[in-house]
């Protein structure tokens, strides 16, 4: 059992720091090089990850498969893409759709800017809930308890920028709940902020989340209420049509 718990663990680092290393691995995971090895190898047999050109490791798109087959178990994705390509042609900007897992969302959509500066991010990357736009848009949704139970876990800083204080958390997750938007500047990617919105269910947390994102150059505080109004509209056409 430890390990397929270790192999686990190497696969969930590969999906959060990919492309990367086996000593990179080891180092960030306390694992010897030789047991990180043996875990990707086990993992590329079974089509879970594989060796880039240049002898790093990247996930595959077996896990973007899952993570899309459960955001389609309602529909959602077929339902979302249409509304969502129009989100994103009105913006210009990158828009991401992420599914939640446990206390993490993974991405499973992404629709390109056609900026050659822009946000992007892996499918099947893996989101922390306090610094994704996504992740707070899907934590504002949660019972107060479970928000609660999350900040206590003492959230990790990804970036300089990323707010990790219980208290600030709270007071940013009760503007969300009021103007029904979340937003980031730099918090999980340096240089790229977002604006994001849940998709949300009759009863209990969301189904997903979708984000605009760009450069933070580019996607500046005084675009934040107007893509937010947008995303604002689109999340209600997308409820609809999930209604029906």
């Amino acid at each position: 059992m430890n390990s397929v718990l270790t192999t686990l663990r190497v696969f969930e680092e590969v999906a959060t720091t990919q492309p990367t290393g086996l000593s990179e691995l080891a180092r960030r995971l306390g694992i010897p090089k030789s047991t990180v090895q043996r875990c990707l190898k086990t993992l590329e047999q079974a089509g879970w990850t594989r060796s880039t050109a240049d002898g790093h490791w990247e996930i595959t798109g077996l896990a973007f498969r899952l993570g899309s087959a459960v955001a389609g178990r309602d529909n959602l994705r077929e339902l979302a893409l249409p509304e969502l390509s129009a989100l994103q042609s009105i913006t210009a900007e990158t828009v991401h759709l992420a599914v939640p897992d446990g206390d993490e969302l993974v991405l499973v959509e992404r629709l390109d800017s056609p900026h050659e500066l822009r946000a992007f991010l892996a499918l099947g990357t893996r989101l922390p809930l306090h610094a994704a736009a996504t992740g707070k848009a899907y934590l504002a949704t949660l019972p107060d308890d479970r928000i609660d139970h999350y900040l206590a876990t003492r959230p990790a800083r990804i970036t300089p920028d990323t707010e990790t204080d219980p208290d600030r958390l709270w007071t940013e997750i009760r503007r969300i709940r009021q103007c029904g938007y979340a937003t980031t500047e730099q918090g999980l990617h340096t240089g790229i902020s977002a604006v994001a919105v849940a998709i949300r269910t009759p009863a209990g947390p969301a189904h997903a989340s979708f984000s605009i994102s760009g450069p933070s150059s580019r996607l500046t505080p005084d675009h934040f209420a107007e893509y937010g109004l947008r995303a604002l509209a689109t999340r209600d056409a997308i409820e609809r049509l999930l209604r029906r």
